[in-house]
């Protein structure tokens, strides 16, 4: 597909009437001159003029035939960003759609981030959002980072590969799933030429190279093919299609073959008028050459969420050589190559009208599923995962296509019905058949949900559902009930503290009193109150503290209270005495048996359901298991004020000889840590394993410890045991 490349404002006006006689011209030259005057004196990399680049932005949204104010905002896109210009000018020169669309680009990437990957994640967030306001925002992006990718090769080694790989994980598959099949080959071919530029530049030569053998034998079937259309009176036009560089390396990647091996290097597309007539080909065309059997794909009757339609069959060709071909209808094409930029009609704002509601479903859908995810490397997983996917298509009961990802589960399939559908799912019928919820589904399953109101999402469900719909609810749903639990918890505990100081526990779980002790606290209601008292966060000692009456010894309905020091009162719970939480002390936790903490080790607290903290060592691999909970770790420290001992298990290496068990005890109590539990194992190698529970204060207490032990003569190793590791090992 080719594109003219718009150097001058001339071009790019004599490009856009050639589509749209009746465009206001005025506004587009205004428009350029608004950014000719704004980037003046602004210098690209490649040392050519700045507005060279809002000039080709704007040809590749006139090539996209987009209407004149995506166009004119293409024109103006950097203005924002990269000039003194600010949106109440452009909005009184160009009017609010254009001011919208040219914001609705520029704020992504203006909040500093630590890590390139935080911005890239939070930039991509907010073009993914403003997808909801306006498709418009997507075309203008893609078209500013496909002429960026054009240029790159002014710019240093490590931003070329920096961009490249984020063009090749974000904003290729993103113009594959909006349709623009030229576009995301480009923009793959760019990619791997700064990523891979020696497999490249191999390529492109060796494609070239085969190109002059094969382009007779192309030719061949071509007339071959174009003569049978005659003969069967059938219309249609008949055209040669190379691959494009990246597929080829990505066949090459995945079968690990040669070059040589690769034989598809061309398809033949053919374009009729109707899809009766696509049918009609595709039969003469298996008439002429046996197809490859699984090398159909009938993508009319079940397009891809793109809307990309197209019979697709490979056969063996003349001289035994496998031929692949593409038949579709001109709309057909058309949607192939524009994508859902060929279905938008505008009007005054860039909505989705009512007659283009299921050309723009997966753009509302994909905003929807992912709009709530607030975690970014959450978000990025789950764009990934809806940008990537191969798919496969199952139908319900009553004939409804759904596609879903490669992968995906009956639950998967309830959630993309329904909500509810998916919380009560209990069981699944494929082809008639009972499965099991983690079966995986395969294209052309009939499938049906077997609910009941008693069911209710698990959180195992989390490890084999494929989609991120059913990811994103089913971890609503677990936080909802945790925030019932926590809250249930939470009045319990507040209510128990209540009744130990007589006070009456209904009337004070309402009083304003609480209330105010709550936002005195930080919260907003006496809820919100009890829900962070019952995850542990704030303890039930601490409010009644804040309760007690300036008055001493009595309350706000004159009753007498208990007015010795809080700080003497037993604790509701048993908790870590050595851990505070934003400073306070006196929070209800207990340490991680997983990892077993010490002071000294860096840690973190985890709000468990009714447990208060669990307080885990960092780099803890069970850490990782709960990182779809990640707003339930809470910042923690140790109190250096507090002194005791804490078990800790080293396991000891020696060789198996007299007297070393004694030494390495005395080692032990020499270093002033106290053994509470000794086993002993010897090995056929002649070697001995000493397992030791030990006491000590901290990690340099530790530390001390095992450098004794290690100076034994007779000990090859000395180290800390956790239990993950033991489990690990056992394993």
């Amino acid at each position: 597909m080719s594109q003219t490349f718009v150097t001058e404002i001339d071009q790019l006006v004599q490009q856009i009437q050639s589509f749209h006689l009746e465009a206001d011209e005025e506004l587009i030259r205004r428009a350029y001159a608004f950014s000719a005057k704004a980037h003046e004196g602004q210098i690209r990399r490649s040392g050519e003029p700045y507005l060279q680049h809002p000039l080709a932005v704007a040809g590749i949204l006139a090539f996209l035939r987009l209407d004149v104010t995506a166009i004119v905002a293409g024109l103006l896109h950097d203005t924002l960003e990269d000039t003194l210009a600010t949106q109440e000018e452009l909005e009184k020169e160009f009017g609010g759609d254009v001011a919208r669309l040219v914001e609705g680009v520029s704020k992504i990437g203006q909040i500093p981030f630590r890590t390139y990957e935080e911005k890239q994640a939070e930039n991509f967030r907010k073009m993914v959002l403003s997808m909801a306001d306006d498709i418009r925002v997507v075309f203008i992006k893609l078209a500013d980072r496909l002429h960026n990718m054009r240029t790159l090769g002014h710019l240093s080694e490590r931003q070329k590969k920096q961009i490249a790989q984020e063009t090749l994980e974000i904003y290729a598959p993103l113009a594959n799933r909006l349709g623009m099949s030229w576009m995301k080959q480009e923009l793959e071919d760019l990619c791997l030429e700064h990523l891979k530029p020696d497999a490249y530049a191999m390529l492109k030569l060796h494609v070239a190279k085969r190109d002059e053998d094969r382009q007779e034998y192309i030719q061949s079937v071509i007339r071959m093919a174009q003569e049978a259309l005659v003969s069967a009176g059938l219309p249609g036009e008949v055209q040669g299609r190379p691959k494009h560089l990246y597929s080829i390396f990505q066949k090459m990647e995945r079968q690990a073959i040669s070059f040589e091996e690769v034989h598809d290097l061309a398809a033949i597309r053919i374009i009729s008028d109707s899809k009766m007539s696509c049918y009609a080909i595709l039969g003469l065309v298996h008439s002429l050459w046996p197809p490859v059997p699984g090398r159909f794909k009938d993508y009319v009757a079940t397009p891809r969420t793109n809307l990309y339609q197209s019979l697709h069959t490979t056969v063996i060709g003349p001289q035994g050589e496998h031929v692949e071909f593409q038949i579709r209808t001109e709309e057909m094409h058309r949607l192939a190559e524009y994508g859902v930029a060929s279905h938008w009609r505008y009007k005054e704002v860039g909505k989705v009208t009512e007659r283009d509601e299921r050309t723009f479903s997966w753009l509302r859908q994909f905003v929807e599923w992912h709009k709530d995810l607030s975690d970014n490397r959450q978000f990025m997983d789950s764009v990934k995962l809806d940008l990537f996917h191969d798919v496969v298509f199952a139908f319900t009961p009553k004939g409804e296509v759904k596609e879903l990802p490669v992968g995906s589960t009956p639950v998967d399939f309830a959630y993309s019905i329904h909500t509810e559908i998916g919380d009560h799912c209990v069981g699944a019928k494929v082809n008639g058949k009972i499965v099991p919820l983690r079966y995986r589904l395969n294209s052309g399953d009939a499938v049906e949900i077997l609910t009941s109101p008693s069911q209710v999402p698990h959180k195992g469900w989390l490890k084999f559902v494929r989609t991120s719909r059913a990811k994103a609810k089913i971890k609503h749903w677990l936080k909802v009930e945790e925030q019932k639990r926590g809250l249930e918890l939470g009045r319990r505990l507040l209510e128990r503290e209540f009744r130990r100081h007589n006070l009456p526990s209904a009337q004070t779980l309402k009083s304003s009193r609480l209330l105010q002790a709550a936002k005195e606290s930080g919260f907003e209601s006496i809820d919100e109150l009890a829900r962070m008292v019952g995850y542990g966060r704030v303890s039930a000692v601490q409010i009644v503290g804040k309760l007690l009456c300036p008055s001493p010894g009595e309350n706000e309905s004159g009753a007498r209270v208990s007015t010795e020091p809080l700080s003497r009162r037993k604790p509701a719970s048993r908790e870590v005495k050595a851990v505070k939480v934003g400073g306070e002390k006196d929070v209800l936790m207990q340490l991680s048996k997983c990892c077993n903490p010490v002071p000294g080790d860096r840690i973190i607290g985890y709000i468990t359901r009714g447990r208060g903290l669990t307080i885990h060592s960092l780099g803890c691999p069970n850490l990782e298991a709960l990182d779809y909970e990640r707003d339930r770790l809470v910042e923690v420290e140790w109190d250096s004020g507090i002194e005791g001992t804490h078990s800790v298990k080293v396991s000891v290496l020696t060789i198996d000889r007299t007297g070393v068990l004694a030494n390495v005890s005395s080692a032990i109590s020499g270093s002033q840590a106290n053994i509470s539990r000794a086993e002993i194992r010897t090995r056929e190698d002649q070697k001995a394993a000493l397992d030791f529970v030990i006491e000590v204060t901290n990690t340099l207490h530790l530390d001390r410890t095992l450098q004794a032990i290690e100076r034994v003569d007779g000990v090859i190793t000395a180290k800390r045991i956790r239990a993950w590791q033991e489990s690990r090992q056992s394993g």
